[in-house]
């Protein structure tokens, strides 16, 4: 697969490659921003493999939101860290009510493969993050013919995101254990199936009957930490910062309480969730605490062991 080079920026010593390739997992064309770090960059003749921080975006979100201002690629430099921004759904698909509102369909696929009509065509985030976006980029070269492949370190990855892509950090950690190092999020959206943007989401892009309902517990951070395959876990290398003058946070979009409570109850250590007084859900939050999830994610990057697995 090719990637398309739309624009190279030189920011903090590196570079922030805006790139659109043709996706099979949601038949259309998407975007997503790559920051590599100074060892890494494309003018550089002999590239250091960087290990790769993945960051999931938030409702409405493209991969210019956080790159332009959540400033992870700033921590990101002094570390020796790529970072990877992909976009939030597919966009211009054509499906009928794609874009009537801000909490479904266009910038809102929840990082789920939608399994009901006419959603499932193409709104399939899940497969496109941990399926075809990854291996492609470990692979692939861009349309100017340099290759990623020795830039980025397909071994040494680790997950975050923001509110709605901070839900999709914990469930790609969750359903995919061992490949992640570590994951962290800002604002998550803990427990989808019991707050109304997740309610939303997945009734539409999974159904609604009692069967459909029953599924939903696979796309959910609190109800895959509580499951059997996590439990005892003690190290779970897990950062959520959520900020108390959020006002989703106060409207139960969150429920950051509900997932710190499954844990606890099913014995998994190594889960840190911090309150910050009086931040909210912008990404004057995000910037504030960028550094300590960058942080967070290089302790496990440039160490020798994988994350933790389960029998998931």
């Amino acid at each position: 697969m090719a990637f398309e080079i739309k624009a190279t920026i030189t920011t903090f010593g590196g570079q922030l490659l805006k790139l659109t390739h043709q996706s099979t997992s949601t038949k259309t064309p998407m975007a997503v921003s790559v920051f590599l770090p100074p060892s890494s960059t494309l003018s550089t003749t002999t590239p250091t493999k960087a290990p790769v921080l993945l960051f999931l975006s938030g409702l409405t979100c493209t991969p210019d939101n956080c790159s332009e201002k959540g400033f992870l690629h700033a921590a990101a430099s002094r570390h020796g860290i790529a970072v990877v921004y992909p976009d939030t759904s597919p966009r211009g698909a054509g499906v009928e009510g794609e874009d009537a509102s801000y909490d479904f369909g266009s910038g809102a696929g929840f990082y789920v493969d939608a399994t009901r009509a006419p959603w499932s065509d193409n709104y399939n985030m899940y497969s496109y993050v941990q399926k075809e976006l990854l291996p492609a980029l470990f692979s692939s070269s861009t349309g100017e013919g340099v290759g990623f492949a020795d830039r980025l370190d397909p071994d040494h990855v680790s997950i975050t995101g923001h509110s709605m892509g901070g839900h999709g950090a914990l469930t790609l950690y969750l359903k995919n254990p061992g490949f992640y190092r570590s994951v962290s999020a800002f604002a998550p959206i803990c427990n989808p199936s019991r707050c109304p943007w997740g309610e939303k989401a997945f009734a539409g892009y999974l159904g609604d009957g009692e069967e459909d309902r029953a599924a939903w517990a696979a796309h959910d951070a609190t109800a895959l930490v509580a499951s059997e395959a996590w439990k005892g876990t003690a190290d779970f290398r897990a950062l959520v910062d959520v900020g108390t003058a959020d006002g989703f946070y106060k409207q139960g979009q969150l429920l950051p309480e509900n997932f710190e409570a499954a844990a606890r109850g099913n014995g998994v250590g190594g889960l840190t969730v911090r309150y910050q007084e009086n931040y909210d859900h912008s990404y004057y939050f995000i910037s504030t605490f960028a550094e300590d999830h960058v942080k967070h994610a290089a302790k496990y990057l440039f160490g020798q062991s994988k994350g933790p697995k389960s029998i998931i």
